[in-house]
């Protein structure tokens, strides 16, 4: 008897609780004026910056598309850091051989 009644209240409140305004969100600030004499700095600065730490870094191209980049780090082991996907999402690998390599031949290519 108890089991039924409280399924019944959760049923009927459970959509109450979604039903809820979402909150009014203020307009955001305009963007002030550049200093006089400062140029656009987006356009100057590169994309990726290098740690001062990193000693070397190296990069394999496929085409015009980075896929991997091989990073030497001063005093330390080098790691890799890979796109396998090709959208972005960077991997670090510590060795390019972990034992088991699944075969990522590209077949087809839009």
């Amino acid at each position: 008897m108890f089991r039924p009644v409280l399924l019944a209240t959760l049923l009927v409140a459970a959509p109450l609780a979604f039903a809820q305004a979402p909150p009014r969100l203020e307009p955001l600030p305009p963007v002030p004026p550049a200093p006089p004499g400062v140029t656009d700095l987006a356009a100057d600065e590169p994309r990726v910056r290098i740690a001062p730490e990193v000693e070397s870094v190296e990069e394999v191209r496929e085409g015009d598309r980075v896929i991997m980049y091989k990073v030497t780090p001063r005093g330390g082991v080098p790691y890799y850091l890979m796109d396998v996907t090709g959208n972005g999402n960077w991997m670090r690998r510590d060795s390019l051989d972990d034992g088991v390599r699944a075969p990522m031949w590209r077949l087809f290519s839009y």
